[in-house]
């Protein structure tokens, strides 16, 4: 958690006078001493400060949504606490807010960052944007602020393995978007692991797109025609006496790739039939372990 006290405080003396701010803190499950760190932000501003501990590590995006669940605000803003989001930002998008747009997003139109880390940012947008979400803006955005009315149809749906980001983006309300560059990261290190990034890219194309199976279905068809239409030449030949019906390394690399699709196949509508039984269970997305409510001084 890299908040520190001044921060804080330079941060809101950037806001119009009267504007007030409650932090809300999500330690998603870690075992390291992040939940005392907290402690110690919440006591020297009991006012402002809520923190929040989860039994277990549950992902972000159910983090987050852990943390909505405790803002009581008229606007909510989702930030990380690594700063590479400038936080300086949020009075630009408290403007928009007071004009009546409910959903202000700060995209990330460059980064700061490795090669590496850029292109797989760049591929994962690009395909959400071409197969899941038309509206979705370029470089995509992790940095938000909106309407409590939104916060309450997101804690309405409650929905399982999302991109609570990409749900705000479905609910369909206009918004406004602010380009910016993403920081390097300059304290901590990430923990954001290539299989996290590989599972939020799994959900967010399967909870907002029907594309996979649907490519399953037109390969099918593909490969029921081409059977069909082999079927018939074979036929055709052994009438003719054009060839002898031999075939066996044809018919094994036909086989090989046939069973290879299907497994894929079965692999995909996999990962839809587990999700539809992971909501049908109606677990919670999280478990509260403790809370440090606001005091007033």
């Amino acid at each position: 958690m890299h908040f520190t006290s001044k921060q804080l405080l330079e941060n809101e003396l950037l806001f119009p006078e009267g504007t007030d701010f409650e932090y809300i803190m999500v330690d998603d499950g870690s075992k390291d001493d992040t939940f005392e760190q907290l402690t110690i932000f919440q006591n020297a501003y009991p006012s402002k400060v809520k923190a929040i501990k989860l039994a277990s590590n549950v992902g972000p995006h159910n983090a987050v949504q852990g943390g909505m669940e405790y803002a009581t605000g008229d606007a909510c803003v989702i930030i990380a606490a690594d700063l590479q989001d400038p936080p300086e930002l949020i009075v630009q998008m408290l403007e928009y807010w007071k004009k009546g747009i409910k959903l202000v997003m700060a995209n990330r139109q460059d980064r700061e960052e490795s090669w590496g880390q850029k292109l797989f940012a760049n591929v994962y947008h690009s395909l959400i944007k071409k197969f899941a979400l038309k509206n979705l803006p370029n470089g995509g955005f992790d940095f938000v602020l909106f309407d409590c009315e939104i916060k309450d149809r997101i804690l309405e749906i409650k929905e399982k393995n999302t991109n609570v980001l990409y749900l705000m983006l479905w609910l369909g309300y206009d918004y406004v978007n602010i380009p910016y560059t993403r920081r390097k990261r300059e304290i901590g290190k990430s923990r954001w692991t290539i299989s996290k990034k590989i599972k939020l890219f799994v959900d967010s194309f399967i909870a907002f797109s029907f594309l996979p199976i649907r490519m399953i279905s037109t390969v099918g068809i593909i490969l029921g025609f081409g059977a069909f239409s082999y079927g018939l030449f074979i036929l055709y030949a052994k009438l003719t006496g054009h060839i002898q019906v031999e075939g066996w390394s044809t018919m094994m690399v036909v086989f090989l790739f046939v069973s290879a699709f299907q497994m894929i196949a079965f692999g995909i509508i996999g990962e839809y039939v587990w999700r539809t039984l992971d909501t049908a269970r109606n677990r919670s997305l999280y478990v509260i372990d403790k809370v440090l409510e606001k005091k007033n001084e």
